[in-house]
Protein backbone atom coordinates (compact mmCIF):
# COMPACT_ATOMS: atom_id res chain seq x y z
CA UNK A 1 0.00 0.00 0.00
CA UNK A 2 1.67 3.14 -1.33
CA UNK A 3 0.48 5.62 1.30
CA UNK A 4 2.02 8.42 -0.34
CA UNK A 5 0.93 8.07 -3.70
CA UNK A 6 -2.61 7.93 -2.47
CA UNK A 7 -2.00 11.16 -0.51
CA UNK A 8 -1.01 12.76 -3.60
CA UNK A 9 -3.98 11.89 -5.17
CA UNK A 10 -6.90 12.67 -2.69
CA UNK A 11 -4.61 16.16 -2.94
CA UNK A 12 -4.92 16.33 -6.88
CA UNK A 13 -9.00 16.57 -6.18
CA UNK A 14 -8.82 17.93 -2.62
CA UNK A 15 -5.46 20.99 -2.07
CA UNK A 16 -6.93 21.30 1.64
CA UNK A 17 -6.67 17.99 2.83
CA UNK A 18 -3.80 18.58 4.96
CA UNK A 19 -5.72 21.53 6.17
CA UNK A 20 -8.63 19.31 7.29
CA UNK A 21 -6.23 17.44 10.12
CA UNK A 22 -2.57 19.14 10.56
CA UNK A 23 -0.03 20.77 8.42
CA UNK A 24 1.50 18.59 5.39
CA UNK A 25 5.03 18.12 7.36
CA UNK A 26 2.79 16.76 10.35
CA UNK A 27 0.59 14.30 8.55
CA UNK A 28 3.57 13.11 6.65
CA UNK A 29 5.94 12.40 9.70
CA UNK A 30 2.45 10.75 11.02
CA UNK A 31 2.32 8.24 8.37
CA UNK A 32 5.87 7.65 8.29
CA UNK A 33 5.62 6.83 11.63
CA UNK A 34 2.71 4.32 11.37
CA UNK A 35 4.31 2.20 9.02
CA UNK A 36 7.40 1.61 11.26
CA UNK A 37 4.87 0.80 14.03
CA UNK A 38 2.00 -1.69 12.63
CA UNK A 39 2.02 -4.39 10.79
CA UNK A 40 1.64 -4.44 7.78
CA UNK A 41 -2.16 -5.45 7.50
CA UNK A 42 -3.29 -2.68 9.66
CA UNK A 43 -1.90 -0.12 7.98
CA UNK A 44 -5.17 0.44 5.75
CA UNK A 45 -7.36 0.26 8.71
CA UNK A 46 -5.19 3.07 10.19
CA UNK A 47 -5.17 5.19 7.44
CA UNK A 48 -8.64 5.33 6.46
CA UNK A 49 -9.15 5.88 10.11
CA UNK A 50 -7.19 9.26 9.65
CA UNK A 51 -9.06 10.44 6.49
CA UNK A 52 -12.37 9.33 8.38
CA UNK A 53 -11.02 11.83 11.38
CA UNK A 54 -9.63 14.42 8.59
CA UNK A 55 -13.13 14.87 6.58
CA UNK A 56 -16.12 13.53 9.24
CA UNK A 57 -14.47 16.30 11.35
CA UNK A 58 -14.86 19.08 8.93
CA UNK A 59 -17.01 17.69 6.43
CA UNK A 60 -19.25 20.48 5.65
CA UNK A 61 -17.00 23.31 7.90
CA UNK A 62 -14.79 25.79 5.97
CA UNK A 63 -11.12 24.63 5.67
CA UNK A 64 -8.20 26.85 6.43
CA UNK A 65 -8.02 28.40 2.90
CA UNK A 66 -11.79 29.43 2.92
CA UNK A 67 -11.51 30.73 6.09
CA UNK A 68 -7.99 32.67 5.00
CA UNK A 69 -10.51 33.50 1.43
CA UNK A 70 -13.23 35.31 3.42
CA UNK A 71 -10.89 37.10 5.84
CA UNK A 72 -9.47 38.46 2.60
CA UNK A 73 -12.37 40.03 1.23
CA UNK A 74 -12.80 41.74 4.71
CA UNK A 75 -9.66 43.00 4.58
CA UNK A 76 -10.22 43.95 1.24
CA UNK A 77 -13.47 45.96 2.11
CA UNK A 78 -11.69 47.77 5.04
CA UNK A 79 -8.80 48.38 3.38
CA UNK A 80 -11.17 50.22 0.14
CA UNK A 81 -12.79 52.16 3.05
CA UNK A 82 -9.85 53.73 4.46
CA UNK A 83 -8.21 53.77 0.63
CA UNK A 84 -11.57 55.59 -1.07
CA UNK A 85 -11.90 58.34 2.34
CA UNK A 86 -8.43 59.48 2.55
CA UNK A 87 -6.38 58.43 -0.10
CA UNK A 88 -3.83 55.47 -0.71
CA UNK A 89 -0.22 55.53 1.29
CA UNK A 90 2.01 57.76 -0.65
CA UNK A 91 -0.72 58.75 -3.05
CA UNK A 92 -2.08 62.38 -4.18
CA UNK A 93 -5.21 62.90 -2.67
CA UNK A 94 -8.25 64.00 -4.36
CA UNK A 95 -10.30 66.93 -3.44
CA UNK A 96 -12.49 65.71 -2.04
CA UNK A 97 -10.19 63.27 -0.04
CA UNK A 98 -8.29 66.09 1.03
CA UNK A 99 -11.66 68.00 2.48
CA UNK A 100 -12.33 65.00 4.36
CA UNK A 101 -8.55 64.86 5.75
CA UNK A 102 -9.25 68.56 6.94
CA UNK A 103 -12.12 67.59 8.60
CA UNK A 104 -9.74 65.73 11.39
CA UNK A 105 -6.85 66.82 13.84
CA UNK A 106 -3.35 66.30 13.27
CA UNK A 107 -3.57 63.11 16.11
CA UNK A 108 -6.58 61.28 14.64
CA UNK A 109 -5.79 61.67 11.11
CA UNK A 110 -2.20 60.04 12.04
CA UNK A 111 -4.10 57.59 13.39
CA UNK A 112 -6.44 56.84 10.80
CA UNK A 113 -3.33 56.47 8.08
CA UNK A 114 -2.29 54.00 10.33
CA UNK A 115 -5.06 52.52 10.56
CA UNK A 116 -5.12 52.69 6.87
CA UNK A 117 -1.63 51.08 6.10
CA UNK A 118 -2.44 47.99 8.58
CA UNK A 119 -5.60 46.90 6.45
CA UNK A 120 -3.44 47.06 3.21
CA UNK A 121 -0.39 45.12 4.87
CA UNK A 122 -3.41 42.65 6.48
CA UNK A 123 -4.27 41.84 2.71
CA UNK A 124 -0.66 42.01 1.47
CA UNK A 125 0.08 38.78 4.16
CA UNK A 126 -3.60 37.28 3.63
CA UNK A 127 -2.77 36.89 -0.19
CA UNK A 128 0.63 36.23 0.52
CA UNK A 129 -0.30 33.19 2.77
CA UNK A 130 -2.88 32.00 0.23
CA UNK A 131 -1.23 31.50 -2.72
CA UNK A 132 -2.18 30.74 -5.93
CA UNK A 133 -5.44 30.51 -3.69
CA UNK A 134 -5.80 33.58 -2.64
CA UNK A 135 -9.37 35.59 -4.39
CA UNK A 136 -8.52 38.39 -6.76
CA UNK A 137 -9.06 42.09 -5.37
CA UNK A 138 -12.60 43.46 -6.20
CA UNK A 139 -12.86 46.50 -8.63
CA UNK A 140 -13.23 49.92 -6.59
CA UNK A 141 -16.81 49.95 -8.05
CA UNK A 142 -17.68 46.99 -6.26
CA UNK A 143 -18.54 48.85 -2.92
CA UNK A 144 -21.06 51.76 -2.01
CA UNK A 145 -19.81 52.77 1.61
CA UNK A 146 -23.01 55.26 1.38
CA UNK A 147 -25.04 51.87 2.34
CA UNK A 148 -26.79 51.77 -1.57
CA UNK A 149 -25.64 49.30 -2.51
CA UNK A 150 -25.02 51.23 -5.78
CA UNK A 151 -28.45 53.00 -6.43
CA UNK A 152 -29.51 55.86 -4.44
CA UNK A 153 -27.30 56.85 -1.81
CA UNK A 154 -27.92 55.29 1.46
CA UNK A 155 -27.97 56.21 5.22
CA UNK A 156 -24.01 56.77 5.12
CA UNK A 157 -24.57 59.33 2.30
CA UNK A 158 -21.92 61.60 3.49
CA UNK A 159 -19.39 59.11 4.43
CA UNK A 160 -16.50 60.71 2.59
CA UNK A 161 -17.58 64.10 3.51
CA UNK A 162 -18.95 64.12 7.02
CA UNK A 163 -15.54 62.76 9.24
CA UNK A 164 -18.54 62.18 11.51
CA UNK A 165 -20.30 59.83 9.54
CA UNK A 166 -16.80 58.43 7.77
CA UNK A 167 -15.92 57.52 11.84
CA UNK A 168 -19.16 55.57 12.17
CA UNK A 169 -18.92 53.58 9.23
CA UNK A 170 -15.57 52.94 10.35
CA UNK A 171 -16.43 51.69 13.62
CA UNK A 172 -19.10 49.35 12.29
CA UNK A 173 -16.60 48.00 10.12
CA UNK A 174 -13.87 47.22 12.72
CA UNK A 175 -16.01 45.25 15.47
CA UNK A 176 -17.37 43.59 12.33
CA UNK A 177 -13.63 42.45 12.08
CA UNK A 178 -13.46 42.03 15.68
CA UNK A 179 -15.74 39.55 15.80
CA UNK A 180 -15.50 38.02 12.33
CA UNK A 181 -12.11 36.92 13.28
CA UNK A 182 -12.72 35.54 16.53
CA UNK A 183 -15.46 33.41 14.50
CA UNK A 184 -13.23 31.88 11.99
CA UNK A 185 -10.33 30.65 14.82
CA UNK A 186 -11.69 27.55 15.39
CA UNK A 187 -11.68 26.72 12.10
CA UNK A 188 -8.37 27.77 12.01
CA UNK A 189 -6.92 25.31 14.78
CA UNK A 190 -5.52 22.36 12.59
CA UNK A 191 -2.61 24.94 11.65
CA UNK A 192 -1.21 26.69 14.26
CA UNK A 193 1.07 28.68 12.07
CA UNK A 194 -2.16 30.45 10.56
CA UNK A 195 -4.30 30.40 13.72
CA UNK A 196 -1.02 32.31 15.40
CA UNK A 197 -0.93 34.76 12.25
CA UNK A 198 -4.89 35.36 12.75
CA UNK A 199 -5.07 35.98 15.88
CA UNK A 200 -1.84 38.72 15.83
CA UNK A 201 -4.81 40.39 13.44
CA UNK A 202 -7.62 39.85 15.57
CA UNK A 203 -6.05 42.05 18.29
CA UNK A 204 -4.60 44.88 16.09
CA UNK A 205 -8.60 44.53 14.45
CA UNK A 206 -9.75 45.11 18.16
CA UNK A 207 -7.01 48.03 18.88
CA UNK A 208 -8.67 49.87 15.70
CA UNK A 209 -11.62 49.74 16.99
CA UNK A 210 -11.23 51.12 20.11
CA UNK A 211 -9.12 53.74 18.99
CA UNK A 212 -12.03 54.60 16.45
CA UNK A 213 -14.52 54.69 19.20
CA UNK A 214 -12.43 57.12 21.01
CA UNK A 215 -12.64 59.44 17.76
CA UNK A 216 -16.05 59.09 18.00
CA UNK A 217 -16.34 60.06 21.72
CA UNK A 218 -14.40 62.97 21.62
CA UNK A 219 -15.14 64.60 18.10
CA UNK A 220 -12.90 64.13 14.76
CA UNK A 221 -11.43 67.41 15.79
CA UNK A 222 -10.18 66.83 19.20
CA UNK A 223 -6.60 65.71 19.73
CA UNK A 224 -7.42 64.53 23.19
CA UNK A 225 -8.87 61.25 21.97
CA UNK A 226 -9.73 59.98 25.33
CA UNK A 227 -12.13 63.25 26.16
CA UNK A 228 -15.77 63.22 25.89
CA UNK A 229 -16.73 66.06 23.42
CA UNK A 230 -17.85 69.36 25.15
CA UNK A 231 -21.88 69.74 25.37
CA UNK A 232 -22.37 65.96 24.47
CA UNK A 233 -24.03 62.73 27.24
CA UNK A 234 -20.99 60.88 28.11
CA UNK A 235 -23.17 58.07 29.41
CA UNK A 236 -24.39 58.57 25.09
CA UNK A 237 -20.81 58.71 24.00
CA UNK A 238 -19.65 55.29 22.61
CA UNK A 239 -17.12 53.84 24.85
CA UNK A 240 -13.68 52.14 24.34
CA UNK A 241 -14.85 48.77 24.30
CA UNK A 242 -18.18 47.56 23.40
CA UNK A 243 -21.12 47.83 26.04
CA UNK A 244 -24.13 45.74 26.01
CA UNK A 245 -25.59 45.32 22.46
CA UNK A 246 -23.91 49.23 22.00
CA UNK A 247 -27.35 50.01 21.07
CA UNK A 248 -27.30 48.52 17.84
CA UNK A 249 -24.09 50.96 17.09
CA UNK A 250 -23.91 54.10 14.99
CA UNK A 251 -26.67 53.37 12.39
CA UNK A 252 -28.92 50.86 14.41
CA UNK A 253 -31.20 50.02 11.36
CA UNK A 254 -28.13 49.14 9.63
CA UNK A 255 -25.46 48.13 12.52
CA UNK A 256 -27.56 46.39 14.86
CA UNK A 257 -26.40 43.29 13.24
CA UNK A 258 -22.78 43.87 14.15
CA UNK A 259 -23.43 43.33 17.88
CA UNK A 260 -26.08 40.73 17.65
CA UNK A 261 -26.27 37.04 18.26
CA UNK A 262 -25.51 34.92 14.99
CA UNK A 263 -27.56 31.64 14.16
CA UNK A 264 -24.86 28.85 14.18
CA UNK A 265 -24.73 27.31 10.36
CA UNK A 266 -24.88 23.66 10.58
CA UNK A 267 -21.29 22.60 10.74
CA UNK A 268 -20.74 24.47 14.04
CA UNK A 269 -19.30 22.08 16.41
CA UNK A 270 -21.83 22.28 19.37
CA UNK A 271 -19.79 23.37 21.83
CA UNK A 272 -19.60 26.72 19.97
CA UNK A 273 -22.74 29.40 20.11
CA UNK A 274 -22.65 33.26 18.76
CA UNK A 275 -24.57 34.98 21.40
CA UNK A 276 -24.99 38.64 20.92
CA UNK A 277 -22.16 41.29 22.71
CA UNK A 278 -24.88 41.65 25.32
CA UNK A 279 -23.82 38.39 26.56
CA UNK A 280 -22.85 37.80 30.69
CA UNK A 281 -22.63 34.12 30.65
CA UNK A 282 -19.02 32.83 30.18
CA UNK A 283 -18.17 29.04 29.89
CA UNK A 284 -21.07 28.23 31.32
CA UNK A 285 -21.29 30.89 34.39
CA UNK A 286 -23.55 33.60 34.51
CA UNK A 287 -21.41 36.54 35.78
CA UNK A 288 -24.19 38.97 36.32
CA UNK A 289 -25.06 36.16 38.95
CA UNK A 290 -22.26 34.52 39.93
CA UNK A 291 -20.99 37.85 41.03
CA UNK A 292 -23.53 40.05 42.22
CA UNK A 293 -22.34 40.80 45.35
CA UNK A 294 -20.21 43.40 43.56
CA UNK A 295 -23.89 45.08 42.09
CA UNK A 296 -22.26 45.61 38.68
CA UNK A 297 -24.56 46.19 36.16
CA UNK A 298 -24.76 43.76 33.35
CA UNK A 299 -23.07 45.64 30.41
CA UNK A 300 -20.19 45.30 33.02
CA UNK A 301 -19.81 41.95 32.79
CA UNK A 302 -20.39 42.44 28.85
CA UNK A 303 -17.45 44.84 28.25
CA UNK A 304 -15.59 42.05 29.53
CA UNK A 305 -15.69 39.87 26.93
CA UNK A 306 -15.85 40.10 22.78
CA UNK A 307 -17.80 37.54 21.30
CA UNK A 308 -17.59 35.66 17.78
CA UNK A 309 -19.95 36.03 14.68
CA UNK A 310 -20.66 33.40 11.87
CA UNK A 311 -19.69 33.81 8.57
CA UNK A 312 -23.06 34.07 7.40
CA UNK A 313 -24.04 37.21 9.60
CA UNK A 314 -20.71 38.70 8.58
CA UNK A 315 -21.81 38.25 5.20
CA UNK A 316 -25.15 40.02 5.54
CA UNK A 317 -22.95 42.88 7.12
CA UNK A 318 -20.76 43.31 4.45
CA UNK A 319 -23.09 43.05 1.50
CA UNK A 320 -24.08 46.85 3.02
CA UNK A 321 -21.31 47.95 1.27
CA UNK A 322 -21.20 45.89 -1.57
CA UNK A 323 -23.15 46.99 -5.04
CA UNK A 324 -26.56 45.15 -5.66
CA UNK A 325 -25.80 42.24 -7.92
CA UNK A 326 -22.14 41.88 -7.24
CA UNK A 327 -20.82 38.08 -6.58
CA UNK A 328 -17.95 39.46 -4.51
CA UNK A 329 -19.65 38.15 -0.63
Amino acid sequence: MNIFQIISEIEKVDPEVYDRLDSRRSIFKHMSGMGKTLAAAAVPMAFGAVLNKAYAQTSMAPGVNDVLNFALKLEYLEAAFYNQGLGAANGTATAVQTALRAGFSATNLAALDKIRNDETAHVAFLRTALGTNAIDAPAANTFDFTGGKGGTPGPFATVFTAPATFLAVAQALEDTGVRAYKGGAPYLASNKDVLTAALNIHSVEARHASRIRTMRRAGAMNNAASQTAAGTDRSASPKSWVSGNDGGGPAPAQTAAVYGMGAAPAYTPAVITFPGEENVTQGGVNLQTALSSLNFPAAAFSEAFDEALPVPVVSDIARTFVITGSTFI
